[in-house]
This record gives structure tokens, C-alpha cells and sequence, in this order.
């Protein structure tokens, strides 16, 4: 009963929380406004960087089969295509679940082991974590003037130090704490690092390791593309900087992860970081609604394809 309870609600509250998300935003900026924004907008901008989307999918499904070749299975590129489409679309109805969903096709596909799925998905998504961190860094990098301009302008310089000493305390209290406790929680946290840190060192260790790379650092080069060139849709965000496009890229990103496929904070998300840099309200709600809705439009058009085609595909195959 208790099981069945914490099930329902893993799958209930990140809708919930993405209905109010979607209310709260068009509460703030009406929906009569954004769509005064997609009518204005540059529809080709939106077409090009719905394509870049595209190419960055069909990678990651190009990409995977690199993973599985050394183990003996050559899958058929249209079923790791379909696999991956599916997986998108999936996550935005139950967290998570698309993964278990697309380990789950190539098993009654391709006669693939789940567990040996699975884990190249969670692989994978090591190297994708790794990736985004450098992009954060970068981004940090490029625009490390402009954030510490930004925070000593509204924050006391010397709570700033304070706040950054205590972290860097309590971090290493807490790596210290792991590193020598048995207890449940200590392992679980040894147990990803340990499997993050074997997860990215197996990437160098498959046949067509370079590939692999150059495809991981393509799909989040289409990603960060597909962002900036949609920007130009919107008439009001030219000559935006491209470090509010790449901390927009960033907090974008991150509410994908935090509600299903980014549902109702995504724009909100977008709008937080254009803040920063003294974007009008209007054209960044509009810009983060449309880029969500073109792409998501693609996922689901796509994903429900591959979800129907499937098993005519492999019918036909057989």
C-alpha cells in the first residue's frame, strides 16, 4: 500500500508542480501576450533550431550503438532512433521512466539484456553530466567579470567570502565523513562516485572512443545552438549577449531535470537568467514558451511515431 502511495505521487507531484508552473508563468505574462510574440516571430529561426534539435537526437541514437557494438550487439540504427524518441516522450509523463522504456526496446528488439541497456544509458549520461559542467565552467569563465560585478553589486563582498569559506568547510567535513563512515548513506554516495568515475573512464576504454566523443560534444553543441539561433525569433532579443544565452542555456537545461521535459519551468527558467542581464520580461517568457513548445512539439509528433512504428518496423525487419 505504501508502495503503491510513493509510486502515485512520484508520478503525480512533478505534474502538479508543472501545471502550477504553467499557471504561475501565465499569470505573470498572459497568454494573450505570448501569442502576440509567436505571431511576430521569425518562424524560420524557430524551423532551424527545431532541425539542430533533430540532428542532436539522431546523434545521441547514432552515438549509442557505440556503447553496445563491443558487447556483441549490433543494433539497427532505426530501433536505437525510435528508442531514443521514445524515451523523450515518455519522461514527459512518468520521471525517469523513459530510460527504463528505451532499455526495455532494445531488449524485445534487439534481444539486449536489460540490465546491459540500462547501464549504457546511465553511461551515457555520465558523459553528458561531464559535458555540461564544462559548459558551466566556460560559461563562467567568459562571463566571470559580469558575475562577480553582478553578485558584490547586490550582495555584501564580505558575506560572499564567508558563505564561500563555510561551503568549502562543510564540503570537505562532509568528503572526510564519507570517505570514513559505513554508514547506509555514506555507501550509497561511494557507490556513484565510484560508478560516475567508472562510467567516464569506460568511455576511453570502447573501440571507437573518439567518436564517441566527437558525437557527445555534438549533441550538446546542437543544444547550445538550437538555443541561441531560436533567440532570433523573437525581434526584441536581438543583439542579446551570448553569455545570457549560454546561462539561459544552462537554467534552461536544469528545469528539464527538475519537472517533466522542463513543463511550465522552463520559460520561467529562461526568464531568471535574461534577468540578470536586464532582459524586458515579455520577450524572455516568449522566447523560453516558444522554444519550449517547438521542441517539445518535435518530441511528441516524433516520439509517437516511433512509438506506433515500433513494431511495424521490426515486423518488417523479421
Amino acid at each position: 500500500m505504501k508502495l503503491t502511495i510513493k509510486k502515485i505521487l512520484k508520478i503525480m507531484l512533478p505534474l502538479l508542480l508543472g501545471v502550477f508552473l504553467v499557471w504561475y508563468s501565465l499569470n505573470d505574462v498572459p497568454l494573450s501576450k505570448i501569442l502576440e510574440y509567436w505571431k511576430a516571430s521569425d518562424k524560420n529561426w524557430i524551423l532551424l533550431g527545431v532541425f539542430l534539435g533533430l540532428l542532436s537526437h539522431l546523434s545521441r541514437a547514432y552515438r549509442w550503438r557505440f556503447q553496445l557494438e563491443p558487447m556483441g550487439y549490433h543494433v539497427k540504427l532505426g530501433n536505437s532512433i525510435m528508442a531514443v524518441f521514445a524515451t523523450y516522450l515518455i519522461n514527459y509523463t512518468i520521471p525517469r521512466a523513459g530510460e527504463v522504456a528505451r532499455a526495455s526496446i532494445l531488449t524485445n528488439y534487439e534481444d539486449v539484456p536489460f540490465e546491459k541497456g540500462f547501464g549504457t544509458i546511465v553511461a551515457e549520461r555520465i558523459a553528458d553530466l561531464l559535458v555540461m559542467f564544462g559548459i558551466i565552467i566556460i560559461t563562467l569563465f567568459l562571463q566571470f567579470d559580469f558575475i562577480y560585478t553582478f553578485l558584490m553589486e547586490r550582495f555584501n563582498p564580505e558575506k560572499i567570502i564567508m558563505a564561500l569559506g563555510l561551503t568549502i568547510i562543510v564540503l570537505l567535513f562532509f568528503t572526510l565523513y564519507v570517505r570514513k563512515s559505513d554508514s547506509k548513506v555514506a555507501l550509497k554516495i561511494k557507490h556513484f562516485t565510484s560508478g560516475l568515475v567508472e562510467g567516464a573512464l569506460s568511455i576511453f576504454k570502447m573501440k571507437k572512443k573518439w567518436a564517441f566523443i566527437f558525437h557527445t560534444l555534438f549533441i550538446w553543441g546542437m543544444y547550445v545552438l538550437m538555443f541561441y539561433v531560436t533567440s532570433f525569433a523573437v525581434p526584441e532579443l536581438y543583439g542579446v549577449p551570448f553569455g545570457a544565452i549560454l546561462i539561459g542555456f544552462i537554467s534552461a537545461s536544469f528545469s528539464i531535470a527538475a519537472t517533466n521535459g522542463g513543463i511550465g519551468l522552463y520559460p520561467l527558467a529562461v526568464y531568471g537568467a535574461f534577468a540578470i542581464f536586464g532582459i524586458d520580461k515579455d520577450p524572455s517568457y516568449a522566447f523560453g514558451w516558444i522554444m519550449w513548445a517547438s521542441q517539445t512539439f518535435m518530441i511528441i509528433l516524433l516520439g509517437g511515431v516511433s512509438l506506433i512504428y515500433l513494431p511495424v518496423f521490426n515486423r518488417k525487419q523479421s
